[in-house]
């Protein structure tokens, strides 16, 4: 199974990035082969509206979005994770949901059979950030309640967030939450489930 973290944090040692980092070492721990993509360090470019996705074979933006949207629609499971930028998603995250529309004027949806949802903020803005990110968990994926997962937290400072235990474990419990619900999945499947290397 193959999980991927899209990360919208350009902070590589910041709070986001450091308990999606959590998540997916728990995984991995549980068999899981797992992949993190922070939007930051690759070029994703806006979407530029001109809405004739379905007539074209390939987005016009030639940028690092069409790969990055390959691999989020073929993975088993994805972990969407932003900390808040003026009560919502950062910049980079707004960037790969709209690139999405190229989707889904294509009717391409992700076959993710579990998905993360990881916002961490300094004050306020997480309601928001979340029904954000839920409108598109709704939008681009084919999951029910019971396969998402989430973690909402707060970190006033760069840090933070590794010295909140609690934060961490759920973290760490969400990574795990996935694995069980994608090994659930493949036992119903008649595939055998991950073997724990703990």
């Amino acid at each position: 199974m193959k999980l991927l973290a899209i990360v919208g944090s350009p902070r590589l040692n910041g709070n986001t990035n450091y308990l999606v980092d959590v998540a997916l070492a728990e995984a991995a721990r549980l068999g899981a082969e797992t992949e993190k993509v922070v939007l930051s360090q690759h070029r994703v470019d806006p979407c530029m509206g001109h809405a004739d996705c379905a007539s074209v074979e390939f987005c016009r933006q030639l940028d690092d979005g069409e790969w990055i949207l390959d691999r989020f629609c073929e993975a088993d499971g994805v972990i969407l994770a932003t900390p808040v930028y003026y009560y919502n998603v950062s910049a980079w995250m707004k960037a790969f949901i709209d690139r999405n529309y190229f989707l889904y004027k294509r009717g391409r949806k992700s076959q993710a059979r579990a998905v993360g949802i990881i916002i961490v903020a300094e004050v306020e803005g997480i309601e928001d950030t979340l029904h954000t990110l839920k409108q598109f968990v709704g939008e681009s994926f084919r999951v029910g309640d019971g396969q998402v997962f989430l973690v909402c937290g707060y970190a006033g400072g760069p840090g933070d967030a590794r010295g909140d235990a609690a934060l961490v474990e759920s973290a760490r419990n969400l990574g795990r939450q996935m694995v069980e619900t994608l090994a659930g999945g493949a036992s119903q499947r008649g595939q055998p489930p991950p073997k724990s290397q703990g």
